[in-house]
């Protein structure tokens, strides 16, 4: 019977709790799976699970949550040679969706059991790892003040971050960075509100916005645009919409194995995968190839380079 642990945010609220642990191991057991179920309180108790789940020898590790405990799980996995399991149980779940990850908890169940092994990048930004992507400027600034109004005024999350938005936007506060490109360092001066930065190229045109063809190209992408005013974020944003943001002058895509960023700021707010945390400047961006063995759906009678 194979072995498998599985970490599962247990602070996410309603369904993740003991009655929910002790059906999702009858899940497994139904294919052949010993699963031993772990409810974490925190980021810190996931770490700690996935380490202890590599030194007790587990074929595979699984992470429950969304793309925040997914990051915090894959950020021990990376490297291991372990197999990582993915139960996509977040709102969002980009991470689930770029690897055609089954959104429906059953079948998810049977993607860890039957799915088969790829391997896939991971970005990382002074040593903290981010499987989906990183971010600088008004994402930060929106998620710390999000924050501030759920702790402060008890608003709901979706509540407290439209509310953000609109103060961020008020202020709409311009980074001035210099970007170092690839190993001889090219440097490119800009002055935006955003810069992000992916793990593999995102699509930024037409209906697939946002989504990724591959995990495995080995490259990071940079977006950044220059100078734009809040009515020049919403053109950007409805070019994109029509598949024409390629042709806009003022919003620069960049491709490489690594970044290195420096602003005259010493620290800087830098999102990763929707978590915040502060950071020492200059930010150095790089690419680590096919460091992640994840569990995908197999694909009968085709052969897939990964």
């Amino acid at each position: 019977m194979k072995r498998i642990a599985v970490i599962i945010n247990g602070s996410a609220g309603a369904g993740h709790g003991d009655d929910a642990a002790s059906e999702l191991r009858a899940k497994f057991r139904g294919y052949g799976c010993e699963a031993d179920v772990t409810l974490a309180k925190n980021g810190e108790d996931m770490i700690a699970a996935a380490r202890k789940a590599i030194a007790d020898g587990v074929q595979v590790v699984v992470a429950g949550g969304g793309d925040g405990t997914i990051n915090a799980v894959a950020s021990v996995m990376a490297g291991s040679g372990v197999d990582f399991g993915v139960l996509p149980l977040g709102t969002l779940n980009h991470f689930a969706k770029d690897l055609g990850i089954p959104l429906e908890l059953d079948e998810a169940v049977r993607n860890v059991a039957e799915g088969r092994r790829i391997e896939i990048d991971v970005g990382e930004v002074n040593g903290r790892i981010f499987i989906n992507n990183s971010s600088l400027g008004l994402y930060p600034d929106i998620v710390r003040d999000r924050e501030k109004q759920q702790h402060r005024l008890g608003r709901g999350k979706w509540l407290a971050a439209a509310w953000a938005a609109v103060a961020v936007l008020r202020r709409f506060p311009f980074l001035d960075v210099g970007v170092g490109v690839g190993v001889d360092g090219r440097q490119h001066a800009r002055r935006t509100p955003f810069v992000f930065i992916g793990n593999n190229e995102y699509t930024m045109q037409g209906l697939a916005i946002g989504e990724r063809q591959r995990l495995d190209a080995g490259v990071l992408s940079l977006y950044v645009a220059q100078r734009p005013g809040r009515l020049g974020l919403i053109r950007f944003a409805w070019r994109a919409l029509r598949g024409h943001l390629a042709q806009e002058r003022d919003f620069d895509v960049m491709l490489s194995d690594q970044f290195d960023i420096r602003t005259r700021h010493r620290r800087l707010r830098v999102a990763t995968d929707g978590e915040v945390t502060v950071m020492a400047t200059p930010l150095r961006y790089r690419i680590r190839p096919r460091a992640l063995a994840v569990i995908v759906p197999a694909i009968a009678n085709t052969e897939i380079d990964t």
